[in-house]
């Protein structure tokens, strides 16, 4: 993945693309070094982040949430958001209704 964030998928699309959860669930465990960014993006799924170490921004409408060790966040289907890491990079697991799909994500493109 670009900037460095390793993605492995435990459930979805990649990994379970025969199973009856592959389109509903996607579960996967992520580590970004620090600083790592993504585009912004109005995906059309709803998303839960458990940040397991370091911390996880997530930039929205209303502004910028700092998600810490031990703590989760829940974004919805539609909302824009942008994903980043604190310094110390994290670690931590998304789960994702419906699946992630590069179609549903709907990122924009870097300027």
């Amino acid at each position: 993945m670009p900037g460095g964030k390793v993605i492995n998928e435990h459930v979805g699309a990649v990994t379970t693309p025969d199973a009856n959860l592959s389109s509903s669930v996607s579960v996967a465990h992520m580590v970004a070094p620090g600083g790592w960014a993504e585009p912004y993006q109005t995906p059309e799924f709803d998303e839960v982040t458990l940040v397991l170490s370091g911390s996880v921004l997530v930039d929205h409408d209303g502004g910028r949430l700092e998600v810490g060790a031990g703590q989760s966040v829940i974004t919805r289907g539609g909302e824009r958001i942008r994903y980043s890491c604190g310094p110390d990079g994290a670690a931590y697991v998304a789960v994702c209704l419906p699946a992630f799909s590069p179609d549903l994500v709907h990122r924009e493109e870097e300027s």
